[in-house]
């Protein structure tokens, strides 16, 4: 009989751990295939920096949010009303800042918390890095009115995402953060309306999702290795 035991115990852990591993295999794959989609893993790797201008309305008026980034974690945000930049933060790769009334001041660490864990530009490069997430095949859900493939990804801080690739373009359709790094970002994005810059497949559209209301970004400009520098980031 405990002969028997330790076959059956053994039999069910390795079926478990089998499992475990094609749950990992199968979220790997799909990424990669969206890393595919998006213009290829040596496109996504040589992009060191992006610069985005998108289009919002925010308290009945209508601005752009400019975004600048640079690898491995650089990146700046600005919101500019009728060609004012009318509040901005930024994240020199150490220590977040703000602008407040025109003056530079430390801002919440919380909320560059996640910065630390940043390597590349494109996040799917770094879901598929194992020394930076965990990541677990979960199945087949509708997402973002897309039949999409959801995958679960851990961060090594303890952080949970749930990520939707529409199984027909394998582009990102959604995004929910469950243990969020940030304090006051959204849990919720929808992406859309992808678009070709260059080589790279970019989403142009996305949707915040929050019970005061959705709040909707169109990106109207997006270019990436060229005009951005370490000033950008000071």
């Amino acid at each position: 009989m405990k002969s028997f035991l330790t076959v059956f115990t053994i039999a069910i852990s390795t079926t478990t751990i089998f499992s475990q591993t094609s749950a990992v295999n199968k979220a790997n794959i799909i990424i990669e295939k969206a890393i595919t989609a998006q213009g290829g893993k040596d496109l996504l790797e040589s992009i060191k920096t992006m610069y985005s201008k998108s289009e919002t309305v925010m308290d009945g008026r209508n601005v752009n949010w400019v975004t600048k980034e640079m690898a491995p974690n650089k990146g700046s945000f600005e919101i500019i009303y009728e060609g004012r930049v009318v509040y901005k933060s930024f994240y020199d790769g150490k220590v977040g800042y703000e602008y407040v009334r025109g003056e530079k001041k430390l801002a919440d660490p919380e909320e560059f918390k996640d910065k630390d864990y940043r390597k590349h530009i494109i996040n799917e490069l770094d879901y598929i890095d194992p020394t930076l997430y965990k990541l677990e095949y979960i199945g087949e859900e509708k997402a973002n009115k897309k039949d999409c493939e959801k995958i679960k990804a851990t961060l090594i801080n303890g952080k949970v995402t749930y990520l939707y690739y529409d199984k027909k373009t394998n582009l990102l359709a959604e995004r929910e953060v469950i243990k969020n790094g940030e304090k006051n970002s959204f849990s919720t994005i929808l992406y859309d309306d992808y678009k070709k810059f260059g080589d790279l497949i970019y989403d142009t559209k996305n949707t915040f999702v929050s019970e005061d209301g959705n709040q909707i970004s169109k990106i109207v400009e997006l270019y990436y290795n060229k005009n951005i520098t370490d000033k950008d980031f000071q």
